[in-house]
């Protein structure tokens, strides 16, 4: 092997992960120009944890050049140089800091001797990682087999260097020459979108009326606040039942008032009217639906699920106006129902809609139970001819954008982007992709699964989490207001992502792929986020956007656009549904194509650059040994079976803490990044005692470069896999003493007793092990969910096995110690060591060591040691902490330990009987 194959890159030795994941999580609130804005994916990655893997990824670390850093001090000053080349690429404002690029560019060239790599991403998805590759100077290669995330990264990596520098070219342009980047392309994107609403509101404006304040003066409604009604099941009531989650319209504070429902007895159906009253409604009057069915707010009747959701598949849903939201000269104003917004609305739903049928899907897609199972049953009559009129419009709007351009005299080859047009055609078909994007932008906030959001007074967005749910009260925007969900603001929101996308020296190149074929390329890099096991239902979800994208653009792209749903037999997924629900079948389907995948990438890989695979695995499965997931262990299945060592893991915290699915559910934060290497020729066979032994020399020498980069201990765990498991990946077996192999799940076991073993913790059992590291860095305090998550499974269990046995609450993305007033009282049936510690604590605190004899004198002398151990290390803990009141509970358990050891014993012999404690610590 060439001498380069064998050089180690920053990436496999050390990080600064502090600055990265600090970076990570301030992008996750930067909005404006940000390339997630674009389009909606799901499950994104921070373009900064991007840039900083593909860069850590082709600079070779010190340790390297033994030639210029011989000594280990000079090989750690050399890191800290590139680290603070790293820290500033890394940090937001400098995404297009030329110097700083340039600076980060000359390293890449340094260590590849003036030769970087192509990048391919085979599931490129939103487009992090190929555009990061981009902004560093490589050619960027991205694949999708989903024709909405194609388009997306056609739209930042191959569009844009087409025509970048090049002017404006809409009639009335500047014919300055001082263009930089995609300033032009912007400009027009939105010159012709403004063209677009103005045209729209001459044809479609009628169905959006102004709003009468009560002072007289006309308003611009923001929002409709409709609610769906269903005949009450009471044959003596009959009324049309409002079916609402909350009448409140606003919770701001100063701002609060709510929807009154005035009740008519005498007018059945037709009794209940809507006013608009301030101040708030409680929870128990706050709406008519909840999570136990329905009830009817005039003779009380409830209504149960299977009642709504007959009515709703037999078409029996109705609507009704409840309130008007205007856009007051002092914030929100909000109006009652009138007749002239309630025949506003009333139009015909229009030819030629997209009209394809919802998944078959229960886990993400709730409504098709209710009878809303197409995707023009997602939209109102009125939402359906806006949406039609702004994507006719797109192709209106294109041939004007080529026709500027021809005027421009932009050369005119005939050809367009999918022919590799570079001419004024292929111009005014890449104004028209962005433009198709607003139109795209725009479904999202204009369908009837968009509710109020009475907190911040804006409209929710159909996708708040990763599914349609069902919504009962929703709120019906105006594309012509200024507020949320407003063609303006989602048009601004494309304009700044294309103003602000890197130049490129060369075009990206996206095309439509399934990873599990071999798509021809060699001899490159390869960074990848792959879809993890069953977490994400990605082609399913982009249906919503696929059936409107292929309205627009189908002209466009033909071929990419040639079927009437995004395509779903090879996605690549374990949805069992999709196998009439049989859950080995679909493993199975994901584990054949993860497998075959991986066979395809050590083909593309070159063997002197690693391949980074991002990770994010929700471990949710059991087995008799504690947590186990599918999905992590088929992935580094995968690729060691391929060929490839893994050289290292580092934890990037990728996910929005704060976002709808995170909030209120246990989420992930981090994602984990592995990193492997091609191996060099055959793997020879290894016993398991000589792997222990390697081991244990392998993390050793590892821990203290992980230490010295300041890495979390809850993230250690995580990150100690990465040589752990390159032990085990550079041996074809690891043979136990009867000659099984050690599976990849015995592996980690092995690889965390190790870890846990040289940093002087006995490991005791992964419930306690996790509940001790938990305690020390938060006490009995929250800690977020992912970090739990991340750390529960280095230990091999779940935060679920952990909360069942009563040892963590868990809930609403959060996770703590269960604290000493909430704990069960000691029973033989739970004698797990962390639950009894805390036991023994509360019982001396009420009964002294009375109380913590009655316990001792139920465990074996091996329990009461494991107890005694753990106290000594909570001590050490309490007090370098400064818990002093903690400590000292520790301390006095200790301190009187002989004298209740005693009590113990004369308890047992009084009793007659010994302890059938079982249970080995």
């Amino acid at each position: 092997m060439a001498e380069t194959t064998r050089k180690k890159k920053l990436i496999e030795v050390a990080l600064p992960l502090d600055e990265i994941n600090a970076a990570c999580v301030r992008e996750k609130s930067i909005r404006h120009g940000h390339p997630s804005t674009l389009h909606l994916w799901w499950a994104r990655r921070p373009l900064v944890a991007a840039r900083a893997v593909i860069w850590a990824s082709l600079v070779d670390d010190p340790s390297s050049h033994p030639e210029q850093f011989p000594t280990e001090e000079a090989q750690n000053k050399e890191r800290e140089r590139l680290f603070g080349i790293l820290k500033k690429l890394v940090i937001w404002e400098n995404s297009n800091n030329a110097d700083v690029l340039a600076e980060a560019k000359a390293e890449i060239m340094k260590s590849t001797g003036n030769n970087p790599p192509a990048l391919l991403d085979p599931f490129a998805g939103g487009g992090a990682i190929p555009l990061e590759a981009q902004r560093l100077g490589l050619k960027a290669y991205a694949t999708d087999l989903n024709p909405v995330p194609v388009m997306i990264n056609k739209a930042m990596i191959e569009i844009p260097p087409l025509f970048q520098g090049k002017p404006a070219a809409h009639p009335g342009a500047s014919e300055a020459s001082n263009y930089h980047g995609n300033d032009g392309l912007a400009e027009d994107i939105e010159y012709y979108a403004n063209w677009m609403k103005k045209e729209a509101e001459k044809q479609i404006g009628h169905l959006y009326p102004k709003a009468k304040l009560p002072n007289g003066q006309e308003a611009t409604v923001i929002a409709w606040i409709w609610a769906r009604t269903v005949k009450c099941p009471n044959p003596v009531c009959g009324c049309e039942t409002p079916l609402v989650h909350s009448f409140n319209l606003s919770k701001k504070k100063g701002h609060e008032c709510h929807i009154h429902l005035h009740i008519d007895q005498a007018k059945h159906p037709a009794g209940i009217s809507y006013e608009i009253k301030s101040g708030l409604l409680e929870d128990k009057e706050e709406g008519t639906v909840s999570r136990q069915g329905a009830i009817c707010p005039v003779c009380g009747e409830p209504i149960a699920f299977p009642y709504l959701r007959e009515q709703g598949k037999t078409g029996n849903f109705g609507a009704e106006l409840m309130a008007i939201v205007a856009d007051g000269p002092e914030g929100r104003v909000y109006l009652p129902a009138n007749d002239e917004h309630i025949q506003a609305s009333t139009c015909s739903r229009p030819e030629g809609i997209p009209d394809a049928s919802l998944p078959n899907n229960p886990r993400n897609f709730n409504t098709p139970i209710y009878g809303l199972d197409h995707y023009s049953k997602l939209f109102t009559n009125r939402q359906l001819v806006a949406l039609s009129t702004f994507s006719d419009l797109v192709h209106s709007a294109q041939d004007r954008a080529y026709q500027g351009a021809v005027a421009a005299g932009m050369e005119d080859d005939g050809k367009g982007l999918a022919e590799g047009g570079k001419g004024a055609k292929a111009y005014g078909e890449a104004v028209g992709v962005y433009l198709a994007f607003i139109v795209d932008k725009m479904t999202d906030y204009h369908s009837a699964i968009c509710s109020w959001h009475n907190s911040r007074e804006i409209i929710r967005n159909t996708f708040g989490r990763q599914a349609i749910p069902m919504v009962w009260d929703y709120a019906e925007a105006n594309p012509f207001s200024n507020s949320s969900g407003c063609f303006n603001n989602l048009k601004d929101w494309v304009v700044d992502v294309v103003k602000y996308l890197p130049s490129a020296a060369f075009p990206g190149s996206v095309a439509q792929w399934d990873a599990t074929q071999d798509n021809g390329l060699r001899g490159i890099m390869v960074s990848t986020d792959p879809p993890y096991y069953d977490n994400i239902d990605y082609a399913d979800l982009s249906d919503f956007f696929y059936v409107w994208m292929r309205r627009s653009l189908h002209g466009t792209y033909p071929q990419l656009f040639s079927t009437i749903v995004a395509p779903k037999n090879a996605e690549l997924i374990a949805n069992s549904y999709r196998f009439d629900g049989n859950k080995a079948k679909a493993k199975a389907f994901f584990e054949d194509g993860m497998s075959q995948t991986c066979r395809n990438l050590y083909l593309y890989a070159r063997p002197d650059v690693p391949v980074t695979i991002y990770y994010a695995f929700k471990q949710n499965d059991m087995d008799e040994d504690g947590a186990a997931s599918s999905g992590w262990e088929t992935m580094l299945n995968a690729i060691i079976s391929a060929g490839f060592v893994i050289t290292g893991t580092w934890p990037m915290r990728t996910e929005m803490a704060n976002r709808s699915v995170a909030s209120g559910s246990n989420a992930l934060a981090s994602s984990i990044v592995i990193v492997c290497r091609k191996s060099d020729g055959v793997k020879p066979e290894i016993l398991r005692s000589e792997f222990l032994s390697l081991l244990r020399d392998e993390i050793g020498s590892a821990l203290g470069k992980l230490q010295a980069s300041n890495i979390a201990p809850v993230d250690m765990a995580q990150s100690i896999i990465g040589p752990g498991i390159a032990v085990y990946s550079r041996y074809g077996k690891v043979l136990s003493a009867d000659g099984s192999a050690v599976s990849v799940r015995d592996a980690l076991k092995l690889i965390n007793a190790v870890y846990s073993e040289l940093i002087g913790e006995k490991s005791i059992d992964p419930a306690t092990d996790f509940c001790f590291i938990v305690y020390e860095q938060y006490g009995f305090n929250d800690m977020k969910f992912g970090d739990a998550d991340l750390l529960a499974r280095s230990k091999n269990t779940s935060v679920a096995h952990i909360a069942d046995m009563e040892l963590v609450d868990s809930g609403k993305g959060n996770v703590s110690l269960r604290d000493r007033e909430s704990i069960p009282p000691f029973s033989k049936k739970n004698e797990n060591p962390w639950l009894v510690t805390q036991q023994v604590v509360v019982a001396f605190e009420k009964d002294g060591y009375e109380g913590v004899s009655a316990i001792f004198a139920q465990l074996t002398d091996a329990q009461v040691s494991v107890v005694k151990s753990l106290c000594y290390r909570l001590y050490s803990i309490a007090d370098r902490k400064g818990w002093s009141k903690e400590g000292q509970a520790y301390n006095s358990l200790i301190a009187g330990w002989d004298a209740t050891m005693q009590k113990a014993s004369d308890l047992r012999n009084r009793k007659d009987k010994s302890v059938q404690g079982t249970l080995e610590f």
